[in-house]
């Protein structure tokens, strides 16, 4: 007997018990209802036992094949997953990609990158998902995201595409009004908006050129989903709040709101391309990839070098 599996038998046998047809499964095959039979009586005569009783009107699995169909059917489907992906690897870019991004990011700087995108790759569509919350990109089917943090998640393969700043801000009102803080500890004195999706923790962690770190927990009339919704409060006058350069760049530029603890920083993290370690990249992904190389990597947006 061949060391050799017998991948086609296993094939065969895990179409059958899914279809519960031969018929069906030589259909799904492309192949005859006799090739199937024959492939199926293979593999049995391989393992030692039966893995299907059959009459003229009715197809069962027996209590063997219950325990290997299982097991066939996902070595079939990984089978055709990895002859798919290597197919569409040496093909134009076709096909869906389903990319996660935050949201505000994804409304300011990928959907309006969307129809040079199509322009390049039009047998490429994109279902587009924007949220803050971070999402299981494996567990939820994802093929990709864009991720703006400083990755822990080694299970992850992760392409930075650009570093991506903290700034504290706030209206001139308000610092004409209340003063501006000089030192993190300040900010107790001050209302302080806050951000739910923060990565790690609830708290600003400032650091300063020697060394020395503040870790200030912003308490404020207002805690948020989504940054965005922080910005109508913030540019009253009303509070201070932490915003990315991307949020807060236009605003900066158009004197509406001022930088403060410039002497300090916040945790800096990037924008990431992050995709599945477990999974080859086809074409479509990669080429989304490259795309967003060429049109993230020096953004509009920086303040900050």
């Amino acid at each position: 007997m061949s060391l050799l599996p017998d991948f086609e038998g296993l094939a065969m046998f895990a179409k059958v018990a899914e279809e519960r047809s031969f018929a069906g499964a030589a259909r799904a095959l492309g192949v005859s209802v006799a090739t199937v039979s024959r492939g199926v009586a293979r593999l049995e005569e391989r393992l030692g036992a039966r893995l299907l009783n059959r009459t003229s009107r009715q197809l069962a699995l027996t209590e063997f094949g219950r325990t290997i169909a299982d097991s066939a059917l996902k070595i079939y489907r990984e089978a055709e997953e990895a002859e798919g992906a290597a197919r569409e690897m040496s093909a134009r870019p076709r096909g869906l990609v389903r990319l996660a991004v935050p949201m505000s990011f994804g409304l300011r700087w990928v959907a309006p990158l969307m129809p040079a995108f199509f322009r390049d790759y039009p047998d490429v569509k994109v279902d587009l998902h924007l949220s803050d919350a971070t999402v299981d990109l494996v567990g939820q089917g994802f093929d990709a995201a864009l991720r703006i943090a400083v990755l822990p998640d080694s299970s992850l393969v992760a392409r930075k595409l650009c570093p991506v700043a903290q700034l504290v801000v706030a209206a001139p009102g308000y610092l004409q009004t209340r003063g501006t803080p000089r030192h993190p500890s300040d900010l107790a004195d001050h209302p302080c908006l806050g951000y739910a999706y923060r990565a790690r923790s609830d708290v600003w962690r400032f650091t300063n050129a020697e060394g020395e770190e503040v870790v200030v927990k912003p308490e404020g009339p207002l805690r948020v989903t989504n940054s965005d919704a922080l910005l109508p409060t913030v540019l009253a006058g009303l509070a201070i709040a932490e915003f990315p350069e991307f949020i807060a760049a236009d605003h900066v530029r158009a004197g509406q709101l001022v930088p403060i603890l410039e002497d300090w920083s916040l945790a800096r993290g990037g924008l990431y391309f992050v995709t599945p370690s477990a999974r080859t990249r086809p074409a479509k992904v990669e080429a989304l990839a490259e795309f967003f190389v060429r049109h993230l990597s020096s953004p509009s947006w920086r303040l900050m070098s």
